[in-house]
Order: C-alpha cells, then structure tokens, then sequence
C-alpha cells in the first residue's frame, strides 16, 4: 500500500503504557474450540465472550509516556492512516447509501489489556468493536499474529482488519447489531451463531466496499486484494477449527467458513454497492 505521507485520523487514541484499569478479562467457561476462535478472529462485539469474564488484576499505571519502538510507531502511523481512509469514503459514501451523516468511531491501541464499553478486553480477543462506546480496539501485536501465526502477511491484511471492525461500526449505526444481539436470548446457541455468521459477513462486504472506492486514490497496489482475501481465507471458521481441533463443526461457526468470507469481501470489492450486502436475506451465502 502507498501510504506513507497521507492524513492521519485525529481519532486515534493511545494508551500504551498507562496500565490496565481493571475489570473483567476472558476466564474460564469457554470451551477451547472458543479460545481459538476469540485468539484468532477479527472481534465482533466481544460482550458474547466478555460476560463470562472473570476479575482482572489491577495494574500499576505510569505517568511516562509509552517508549514505542521504530516499528511501533510505523504501525501506528498506519493504523491511524488507515482509519482516516475509512473516514474519508463513509464520510462520503454513508449519505450517499444510507442517507444520513456518518459519526466517526475512535480507534484506541492498547497493549496487553484495557478495559472497553464492553468489558475488560485483552490482547488475546484480536481487534474488536464496541458499539457501547463506539472505538475500535487494537493491540499492535496482532499484526505480528496475523503473518506469523494465520501465515496472512502484508499490509492491506491489517488495513482489511481495521475495515472489518469499522463495518461492524456501521452495523451499529444502522441499528442491526443491536437487532441480532437482541434476539440472542430467543435463540438456540446454533441458532444465534447463524445470525452471527450473517453479521460477520457483512462487516467483510462493507471492508470490501471500502476498498472498492479507496482503489480511485491510488494507494491501493497490486497484490493489496490477494492480501485481503489471504487474509479472510486464513480466518474462517471452518479452517481455525481445523487448525484449533482437527475437526469441523458447522453448528459452532461465528464467523463464516473461509469460500464465504472471501466471496462477501470480493463481493463488495467489485460492486461497491451497500444494497447487495444484505446477508441476512441472501438466498446463498
């Protein structure tokens, strides 16, 4: 991707070296298939995993500012370069689709631990959303995750990432997060991971729709989509299950199998038409 030298969002938030805030963490009476998932997966809204949390131990804070390495401050002045992409094409194309103004969500970097408007959260949940209070959340290790534990290196891989959790950001905006999640205690647990499945897929459309318009400002290179669909390959249900258990369970999908994640992706790649992202009623997904 080119780029350096472009705007950084001014909603990036830093909070490297100022000690957890206690809380709740992940803890026990998840399953292991689960563990995997949560270690592995782009994030959703973490308060499936986060209300079965256990107490947190308090951390020392520091008033030092964080000492961040060369290639943690290249990461971060990607991730804040990114967001402002995104910030730029919704700004735009959220009227245009939706018919009302986009709110911006904050993107804050943690290390280790933090706590959310969803919980406690921990570097081991990968990137998430919260939509109770509107930031996306992410530990800069997950970069080193995604090339050296999914084999999903490059840098629109993480630029797809944080476009996912954005997605799930426009979900919330749009009322239809709060609309699954409100029908999770009516549901059976397969049930609920069926319209969860929906839900993710979704949020990799509205990544692929962002890339279809940022592909006009000339920082998308050649190979930069390979690396998006890598990625959602390297991330689906059915191929982390494989890798996690030796085994497949439909039933247990949260996320979409590996076919699916690249076919919504590309789908709103190639259109970049919000109105042929509806996987809730799609008749294949």
């Amino acid at each position: 991707m080119l780029w350096k030298g472009r705007r950084q969002s001014d909603n990036v938030e830093d909070v490297r070296g100022g000690g957890g805030m206690g809380g709740k963490v992940i803890g026990g009476g998840i399953g292991t298939l689960v563990i995997a998932v949560i270690i592995y997966f782009m994030g959703g809204d973490p308060s499936q995993v986060l209300q079965q949390a256990g107490n947190a131990p308090q951390q020392q804070t520091s008033s030092e500012p964080y000492q961040e390495s060369a290639q943690e401050k290249e990461g971060r002045e990607f991730i804040a370069t990114i967001l402002a992409e995104t910030e730029d094409v919704w700004n735009k194309q959220f009227p245009q689709q939706f018919g009302k103004n986009y709110e911006e969500p904050k993107l804050r970097i943690f290390s280790g631990e933090t706590q959310s408007g969803c919980g406690g959260a921990s570097s081991s949940m990968g990137p998430f959303y919260c939509p109770g209070d509107n930031i996306v959340y992410i530990d800069l290790s997950f970069y080193d995750d995604l090339q050296n534990k999914l084999n999903a290196p490059g840098d629109f891989t993480m630029a797809y990432v944080i476009a996912h959790e954005v997605g799930h950001h426009i979900q919330h905006l749009l009322g239809i997060s709060d609309k699954v999640h409100a029908m999770r205690s009516r549901l059976s647990e397969a049930e609920f991971n069926k319209l969860s499945v929906k839900l993710e897929l979704q949020a990799d459309f509205l990544a692929g729709v962002w890339a279809h318009y940022t592909q006009t400002k000339g920082i998308i290179e050649p190979g930069d989509i390979e690396e998006a669909l890598n990625a959602a390959n390297a991330i689906g249900d059915d191929r982390l299950q494989k890798q996690a258990s030796g085994r497949v369970v439909p039933d247990a999908f949260t996320h979409g199998t590996s076919a699916q994640r690249m076919r919504w992706f590309k789908k709103g790649y190639e259109t970049g038409d919000v109105e042929q992202g509806d996987t809730f009623n799609a008749a294949e997904l």
